[in-house]
């Protein structure tokens, strides 16, 4: 079992990909890309928030956290 020696069919993959319809999708509303922002900024804050209290309970617990037994 190996690769095709050349081209499958006659065509060209490469070709074949590039040749696709540029469909646009979803076109999104100025008002839905200002929500999507305001989503992401406030889920990047809470992500924030959560490492920083993470970090502050792991001092609050001292040293002690990376002297224990193997």
């Amino acid at each position: 079992m190996g690769r095709a020696a050349g081209p499958i069919g006659g065509v060209s993959v490469g070709i074949a990909m590039n040749e696709q319809d540029k469909d646009e999708g979803i076109v999104l509303t100025e008002a839905q890309k200002r929500a999507r922002r305001s989503r992401s900024i406030a889920i990047a804050w809470v992500l924030a928030a959560l490492a920083l209290l993470f970090f502050i309970m792991t001092m609050v617990n001292g040293p002690a956290v990376l002297q224990r037994p193997l």
